[in-house]
This record gives C-alpha cells, structure tokens and sequence, in this order.
C-alpha cells in the first residue's frame, strides 16, 4: 500500500460547516468495515463506501482518524467491508460508538477463513486490501482491492441521512 500526503490546505470553517450541512441531506449507504487486529477483531460503521472501478475491481472510503479500530483496519492486510440492510440498523449504530458491544455471536459474527470477522447476514460482504491510503486534514482516504465478493441476504438497503439510520424504500423520502 501506499501513502500519499496531502498537498492541500484545510478547508476554512464557514466552508467546512457547510459542507458538512449539505451532505446532512445527502443520503448515503451504510457499511461495517471490520479487519482482524492485534488484539482482536476490530470494526467501525461507514457512510462513505463507494466503488471505484471493476477492472480491478476496486473501492473507496475514509475513516476520521488513525487510531482504535480505524487505525487497525488501516494497519491490516486485509479487511472486509460489510454492506447493510436496514435489519442491521442497530448494528450499525452500535459500531458507530467507541465501547459498544461487537462481535457477538448473537449478532451473527464467525471469521472467515483467512480470519476476518464476518456478518453473514450482510447484504454483501467484501474481502479486501488496501492499495493506497491518503491523509486529507483528519480523515484518511483509503482506495481498496476487493479480492473476495461474498453475496449475503438481501433485504431494504440502509441509509444514512440526517444522522440517522433508515430503510430504503421507494416510500422513502
């Protein structure tokens, strides 16, 4: 992998702030990134999971920080990206929160075979490493190889808008 530094100034306030308002509108899905860390397994929920390319077949996302558990997914040679139906909401906001409880078996976690955590009730899960990671102000951009597609259940896709979880529907507005 590689790191790339930022060349950029910060963004000033007044223009942060209203970026940060306009994507408060702007519905996103909602994914579990988890990876296996030194002390264990490690995850996080993430809004901004997209896909880059399929030839190689490549995503993209960031993390607000390189410490806990984003700084173990970081750190990892693989990690798997989880993307959620609405089902998982409570999961997903679980995994929002720093000392929440993860990983139980009663909220459907095993590990694959190459040791990742895995949510088989996931709409997808995605097996991947990464190939470059680039630092901008706070967050870390991290540009994926998916090298495993692990299809799961499909029910309504969940969203993140507003700061809040929500099903996806054609009713949905």
């Amino acid at each position: 992998m590689t790191l790339t530094a930022s060349s950029t100034a910060p963004v000033p306030t007044a223009v942060g702030e209203g970026l940060k308002a306009a994507f408060r509108h702007h519905p996103a899905g909602v994914a579990i990134i988890t990876a296996s860390g030194p002390e264990g397994p490690v995850g996080l929920t993430a809004s901004s999971v997209s896909s880059v390319a399929v030839d190689p077949a490549a995503i993209v996302f960031s993390v607000t920080r390189a410490t806990g558990s984003a700084g173990a997914i970081l750190s990892a040679d693989s990690f798997v990206v989880h993307l959620l139906d609405h089902a998982h909401a409570d999961l997903a906001q679980s995994f929002a929160v720093s000392g929440s409880e993860r990983f139980t078996a009663e909220q459907g976690w095993s590990a694959l075979p190459t040791g990742e955590p895995h949510l088989a009730g996931a709409r997808a899960a995605l097996r991947c490493r990464a190939l470059q990671i680039v630092p901008v102000g706070s967050s870390s951009v991290v540009i994926a190889e998916v090298v495993e597609v692990i299809p799961g259940d499909a029910g309504l896709p969940l969203v993140y808008v507003d700061r809040r979880f929500h099903a996806l529907t054609d009713a949905t507005s």
